[in-house]
């Protein structure tokens, strides 16, 4: 196995700590996370970041057990640079700096949204898909053209799983509040009139979400439930389905947290078989943020000869994905 190169992963942009570890010859060897979850309302930065650091020893030793290796046995060690937030950030590039200097091995900063686009294409083995990745933090329709993924739609305000998650916590459903809505939504009869924001190809979410607020004071919650996700589905529907008729993509690939939504996995398809485009979704476990995301991601890199020295290792809370060249591509 000396010809395969295994690469350590770190994961910490937001309220998971994940490590994993994935080899060259595309397994995932192991793929061990923690997550923060507040007692009340949303993500509290320097809570996640105080979590990152009481979970990072026992993440990566499971890891590396679970991988069956010692920390000699990686050829590098990968982490998340950003975006995200900031205290979260830090902690886990510095587990990898420690890392990379007990191992005397290569550091590797990943870009963390081109990571939920690798594992994606990783385990569909679809070369070149549009993508629409939807998670707690970003709501992003990209494509691959000339060196980089660039943004063919995109969030101008808050994220959809953002939205979602701060509506259900609103209405007392807790976290993770998508699941509970779609239960919800399932049961809903009566179409609630929510607005509805597309501008040019980009959305935004604040207005629809302080709306659905107000009016769960006075509507059904399963309509209203029913309502919200079919209006916030519905106007990434119209982006990513302009998007793939602009791009001429074969396929469209789901993926981040919210790619596990079953309404949206479904409305998505309807898309793709109005354009004779093939849909694929990344599987649930590798659908939120996760180690073995980072570490594939990071082995594309190294074998491009991408690393960092320590002592330019600065994370980028607002890294954008299309700032990224994709030299594996």
């Amino acid at each position: 196995m000396s010809s395969v190169q295994c690469v350590l992963g770190i994961e910490s942009t937001a309220h998971t700590f994940g490590c994993g570890i994935v080899s060259s010859d595309r397994k995932i060897l192991s793929n061990i996370k923690s997550e923060y979850t507040p007692k009340t309302g949303g993500i509290h930065p320097r809570e996640a970041g105080q979590h990152h650091t009481a979970e990072a020893p026992k993440a990566i030793m499971e890891s590396l057990k679970g991988a069956g290796l010692k920390i000699s046995d990686i050829s590098a060690v990968a982490f998340s640079a950003g975006p995200g937030l900031g205290p979260c950030l830090r902690t886990g590039a510095t587990a990898a700096r420690i890392l990379s200097l007990i191992s005397a091995k290569p550091l590797v900063p990943v870009n963390h949204c081109i990571a939920h686009i690798e594992i994606g294409r990783m385990v569909t083995g679809e070369e070149d898909p549009l993508v629409v990745y939807v998670s707690g933090g970003n709501t992003i329709v990209s494509a691959y053209s000339g060196g980089r993924y660039r943004i063919f739609g995109e969030t101008l305000d808050i994220a959809l799983g953002n939205c979602l998650d701060t509506f259900a916590r609103s209405v007392g459903l807790g976290h993770p509040g998508v699941p509970k809505l779609e239960a919800l939504a399932d049961e809903g009869k009566e179409f609630v009139p929510l607005p509805y924001v597309v501008k040019g190809q980009d959305m935004s979410y604040s207005g629809l979400l302080t709306t659905a607020i107000r009016k769960s004071k006075i509507c059904d919650l399963r309509d209203l439930s029913l309502s919200l996700l079919e209006v916030a589905y519905g106007m990434l529907a119209e982006v990513a389905e302009r998007a793939l008729a602009h791009t001429e993509k074969p396929s469209l690939l789901l993926t981040g947290g919210v790619a596990r939504s079953v309404r949206l996995q479904r409305i998505l398809k309807s898309v793709c078989s109005e354009h004779s485009a093939r849909f694929y979704v990344v599987p649930p476990e590798l659908a939120g943020d996760n180690g073995a995301m980072i570490a594939w991601t990071g082995l594309l890199a190294l074998e491009r000869g991408v690393e960092v020295p320590i002592e330019k290792s600065l994370v980028r809370p607002r890294w954008r994905l299309d700032e990224v060249e994709i030299p594996w591509r």
